[in-house]
């Protein structure tokens, strides 16, 4: 087994959107229903072509060295051997969040 730290790749919803983030640290939290992700790893860029959805997430965790995640907006964790770029995507009319309480939209 490698010695190496492993990256995990955890897709979650905020806000209506599925993010995508690389973290080396991630663990059940002492906060009940939430997963607590850290060590935000994001792409250096040796080249010219600038991810405007990954600078963005760069910003909005820039100073953030903990995140807890509410467990049911989780949609996968892996783990990874090697890393794309962090994103941001809009969900499908076939996502949902649970609890969904009818008429409200979320």
């Amino acid at each position: 087994m490698s010695s190496e730290q492993p990256i995990y790749r955890i897709q979650f919803i905020n806000n209506g959107k599925n993010y995508q983030l690389f973290v080396r640290e991630l663990s059940q939290s002492p906060l009940f229903g939430f997963i607590e992700i850290g060590d935000f790893v994001f792409s250096s860029h040796a080249s010219l072509v600038v991810d405007p959805s990954e600078e963005k997430l760069k910003t909005e965790f820039s100073g953030v060295s903990r995140s807890y995640i509410l467990l049911q907006a989780v949609i996968r964790i892996d783990v990874v051997t090697e890393k794309s770029s962090a994103r941001i995507s809009d969900l499908g009319d076939n996502v949902m969040i649970f609890p969904y309480l009818p008429g409200k939209k979320p």
